[in-house]
């Protein structure tokens, strides 16, 4: 069938069809040609698939006739179904030869969001199978697919195309909740504060998404409850009356409402926002002195001292250039001693002496002082009235040191003047001439003690003979200082430097430098420059005259001395050759003082023979030094003697050392009549004083628990029974080549010798034993009336002589 009717689209509830217009006009088209019914809703017309016709016209060309443009299909957002809801119904004109199979392809069908329509493959009707939203996507693009049972195209594809209509389902929403703007105070009607935004999702085409402001409240009513509107549609906030004040109020808090549907309240939906309208600060108030007059006291040579506090009141915004108070001296200060300061805290004004004021010379001050901002005023807005004040300092008399008119005080002397010379008088003045008092004056610093002062007067006498050569002069100026105190309350004082310029006199003879020379026996191989220094200045140094002394007059027979410059002179042989030695060579030199002085210096010359670079040799400067050829041969002999004797000493030691080794070790008792004197630590009073046990130092009965030890184990305090060791036998006279082996072999047998108490061991006593046959050691008395005869120690040898003398009955004298 060719869709070649006139369509036209038919509005339904929330949906636009395409209808039959043929049916409409009681055409007959092969179908069902029954009219609609009147009060029936016309039915969706099938989207039918275009056909290409074409007609040819008498030169054979064709002609294809012009598509229909389908139109697109509207749908609401947020429908509430049922779903799936048909949308539109898609026919091809081939379906009634052959079976045609239909699909739907696009964003919404196939792509993402995939299954939002689809399409019966078998009768064509299209359907929306959820809500749409039209803030998430306000259209969709669809094709139309025919294809016959085997899936061949049958039909061109057929574009649809479905809009989204918009509803009002989206609130308006401020960018911020709180928005934050400044107005200065005193602003004009009109003047723009700040601006207020929101957003509506909704299709801004449409009255969904258009919206308008109003003001719901401001906060405070002050001066009027409207101090602000807002433009509708743009949402700028802006005054309407004057009369910001800040310093009445400093803040206003406004609610703004948006409201969609071009602000109708009954079908829009609002949102709110806050507004925080700051009122900045303008210099709308002068700053105002508290008092018309203040007063205050300074002590006199008092500095960087604040007399004065002035107060000020100003209502502008604190710590602001609009609140900041400037202090000026317009009058009474023309010495400028005074600055005021400003208290950054508490705005007050700081009166501070910044030059020392003198009571003598003024005891009163009378200042007039202004005020302002460190911002002008604003326009229109005048000077207070109280923005100037007097200001009185009087100032308080105190004891001030006395003072030296010339200080430092210059003179000048020539050095050496006598002891007991007036030099000058150094006095002091009191700048207090209201108060009687006296000067008194001491010397505090006089490095070489040349100085006396007057304590009354202050007259320098000199006690020494000054000199411009001293240490303590320094560039030919010495100083003193001096003390000058009053007798005040409390008593003042000040020093004084006194400086002596003492002028040169020619009191220093010059000398020679260097004081020992060399030079070569032949008078052309080499010569002494000798240098003239004086302590005085000029004019009474050089240029100096050097001269040889007329005696003796070897002098001048075998040296000439000739001057380089006024300071520098050669000294030189007159002869040919001069035997070596060492020569004392006096030389005069004069000053250019006046009366001259004149010095005689002695310079010790030593000649000697020199190699071909002029160098003084080895034997030429011995030679030099005095000491002939026999001189040099005793050092020699001396020198070999003692080497000789220091080699015999060191022999002679280790002789001695040898023979000690070779002496024999091992003494006999007998031989060894040395008395001894052997000192023993006190151990206490006795046996008798202390609490011991003696039973533990019985004597075992048996022996049968010592012998039946196991090997390895000995008592270390008792005599094991074992057979004696045998100790190697000494040699009568041992050789020195085997002492050390007979040393080591004795060591051996000592150290396995069992029977041998360790005198130089720790003894422990693990087991003392019972029943000891020798009864109790308190048994020995000393005290027995029995005699004892004490003869048989004379038998026991030498060490027992003193005993035997003691005890035994010996002869009588």
């Amino acid at each position: 069938m060719l869709f070649n009717n006139f369509v036209n689209d038919l509005v339904l509830p929330l949906t636009f069809v395409c209808v039959d217009m043929t049916r409409m006009a009681g055409n007959s088209t092969g179908e069902d040609d029954t009219g609609p019914h009147p009060d029936s809703q016309p039915l969706p017309v099938p989207i039918r698939f275009p056909r290409q016709h074409n007609s040819s016209d008498s030169t054979g060309l064709r002609r294809q006739k012009r598509d229909w443009v389908i139109p697109p299909i509207n749908v609401p957002e947020n429908s509430r179904g049922p779903f799936p809801q048909m949308l539109v119904s898609i026919r091809s004109d081939k379906d009634r030869s052959i079976n045609i199979r239909y699909s739907i392809t696009g964003v919404g069908a196939d792509q993402p969001p995939n299954e939002v329509f689809s399409i019966d493959p078998e009768r064509g009707k299209m359907y929306v199978t959820k809500p749409l939203d039209r803030e998430e996507r306000s259209s969709y693009h669809l094709r139309a697919h025919a294809v016959d049972m085997n899936g061949n195209q049958v039909e061109q594809p057929v574009d649809l195309y479905i809009f989204v209509i918009d509803m009002n389902d989206n609130r308006p929403e401020f960018k911020n909740q709180v928005y934050n703007g400044s107005v200065m105070e005193g602003s004009k009607p009109g003047t723009t504060v700040m601006t207020v935004t929101a957003h509506d999702a909704d299709d801004i085409t449409t009255s969904n998404g258009m919206v308008h402001y109003r003001i719901l409240q401001q906060s405070p009513h002050s001066p009027i409850p409207n101090m602000f509107t807002i433009n509708r549609e743009t949402g700028d906030i802006v005054t309407v009356a004057a009369g910001l004040d800040r310093e009445r109020v400093a803040q206003y808090t406004v609610i703004v409402e948006a409201t969609d549907m071009e602000g109708n309240l009954n079908f829009g939906l609002s949102s709110t926002a806050t507004a925080i309208i700051a009122i900045t600060d303008i210099n709308d108030n002068p700053p105002e002195l508290t008092q018309t007059t203040f007063s205050g006291e300074v002590p006199e040579n008092s500095v960087n001292v604040v007399v004065a506090n002035l107060t000020v009141q100003d209502k502008d915004e604190p710590r602001t250039p609009n609140w900041n108070a400037v202090y000026r001296i317009v009058s009474g200060d023309a010495s400028r001693h005074f600055a005021i300061r400003t208290n950054p805290e508490n705005n007050d004004g700081m009166v501070t002496v910044v030059k020392p004021v003198d009571f003598e010379t003024n005891r009163a001050f009378m200042l007039t002082v202004v005020v302002s901002n460190q911002a002008s005023l604003a326009e229109g807005i005048q000077s207070s009235l109280q923005y100037t004040a007097g200001v009185t300092i009087s100032v308080k008399d105190v004891n001030e040191a006395p003072v030296f008119p010339d200080n430092p005080k210059m003179v000048r002397f020539e050095e050496g003047v006598p002891t007991g010379t007036v030099l000058t008088t150094f006095s002091a003045k009191d700048p207090d001439l209201l108060m009687q008092q006296t000067i008194r004056y001491a010397k505090l610093s006089d490095p070489a003690n040349w100085l006396i002062i007057n304590s009354t007067n202050g007259q320098i006498t000199t006690s020494a003979v000054l000199d411009r050569e001293s240490v303590y002069v320094k560039k030919n100026t010495y100083e003193a200082t001096f003390l000058a105190a009053d007798n005040g309350s409390p008593p003042a004082s000040s020093t004084g430097t006194l400086q002596i310029y003492l002028i040169d006199v020619n009191d220093n003879a010059p000398s020679l430098v260097p004081r020992e020379a060399q030079v070569c026996e032949r008078s052309y191989s080499s010569y002494v420059n000798i240098t003239a220094a004086d302590a005085d200045a000029d004019p009474n140094v050089g240029p100096f005259v050097f001269e040889l002394p007329v005696h003796p007059s070897t002098i001048r027979r075998n040296w000439t001395v000739s001057r380089l410059n006024g300071d520098y002179a050669r000294l030189g042989l007159r002869i040919q050759f001069l035997e070596s030695g060492v020569y004392e060579v006096p030389v005069l030199v004069s000053d250019s003082g006046n009366p001259p002085l004149s010095n005689r210096s002695v310079i010790k010359v030593k000649v000697c023979p020199c190699d071909e670079h002029g160098d003084c040799t080895v034997a030429g400067a011995v030679a030099a030094a005095g000491l002939g050829t026999g001189a040099i041969i005793a050092i020699l002999i001396c020198i070999v003697i003692l080497l000789s004797m220091v080699l015999l000493f060191v022999l002679w030691i280790k002789r001695r050392q040898k023979e000690r080794q070779n002496k024999q070790l091992l003494i006999d008792p007998e031989d060894d009549v040395r008395d001894n004197i052997l000192k023993y630590d006190e151990e206490g009073g006795g046996e008798e004083d202390q609490d011991y046990d003696l039973s533990q130092l019985q004597q075992p009965d048996s022996l049968e628990h010592i012998m039946c030890k196991s090997a390895g184990v000995r008592r270390v305090d008792e005599r094991p029974v074992v057979s004696e060791s045998q100790y190697p036998l000494r040699p009568v006279l041992p050789h020195p080549g085997d002492i050390g082996d007979f040393i080591n072999e004795g060591l051996r047998a000592a150290d396995n010798d069992p029977t041998a108490p360790p005198y130089d061991s720790l003894l422990v006593f693990d087991y003392e034993g019972s029943g000891s046959t020798a009864g109790s050691v308190s048994s020995l008395n000393s005290s027995s009336s029995g005699e004892q005869d004490y003869d048989y120690l004379n038998d026991w040898g030498p060490r027992f002589k003193k005993l035997a003398d003691m005890y035994g009955g010996g002869n009588d004298d």
